[in-house]
């Protein structure tokens, strides 16, 4: 397996988002690779909240592309990652690093009680208000995705403009996995030029 490693300013600079891909396959030892490097993100207290379907099939790509409200890309990618935040995982996940951080001494035993009683009130509050909090979690592992995908030279796009619902239906998932994004990945078959951004002053609150 040949790439060339980019520095994080190179792939920062030159990750485009990609709506047209060559047909070209992509092995499972890439696929991998970029999920080891989702893996590696962080997340609050270690709970690692995020799953990954795999894609490639023409059939689901094609009902993905229709719950996606028509995006011809998604079904044109030759792998679509369905990345989706785990509840239930959040929570057990959010505990056990509360204990694991404790004990190298990271918080006192006070801290850590305050954040279990946290914890606790989350795993009451209604999964439709969690998920939007456990969702920020997922998409540092989304952008690891995005980022090491340059390494190999594929492309990526996010899409959030879906149909969140119908992909727990068809693939059969529960209210406790929900989806944060699709990410279509192919070998580009396009160059966009950068979209226009605006001057980092605009940014810089008072």
């Amino acid at each position: 397996m040949s790439f060339k490693l980019l520095s994080t300013k190179e792939a920062i600079e030159s990750r485009r988002s990609i709506r047209a891909f060559k047909p070209d396959t992509i092995s499972d030892e890439i696929i991998m690779e970029l999920l080891e490097s989702a893996r590696l993100a962080p997340s609050g207290c270690n709970s690692q909240p995020w799953r990954f379907k795999i894609v490639k099939d023409t059939e689901t790509k094609a009902k993905l592309h229709n719950i996606a409200f028509n995006q011809k890309f998604v079904s044109q990618a030759p792998v679509v990652l369905v990345v989706c935040a785990d509840i239930q995982g959040y929570l057990d996940g959010r505990t056990s690093g509360i204990q694991d951080l404790g004990k190298v001494g990271v918080f006192n035993e006070s801290i850590c009680e305050i954040l279990h009683k946290a914890t606790k009130k989350k795993s009451q509050i209604a999964i439709e208000t969690l998920r939007q909090s456990v969702a920020f979690n997922v998409a540092i592992a989304i952008e690891h995705i995005v980022l090491r995908a340059l390494d190999f030279g594929l492309g990526t796009c996010w899409v959030r403009l879906m149909n969140e619902k119908e992909i727990r239906t068809l693939f059969g998932w529960n209210d406790n996995t929900y989806p944060v994004a699709l990410i279509p990945i192919g070998y580009p078959k396009e160059n966009p030029s950068s979209r226009k951004r605006k001057p980092i002053e605009d940014f810089i609150l008072d």
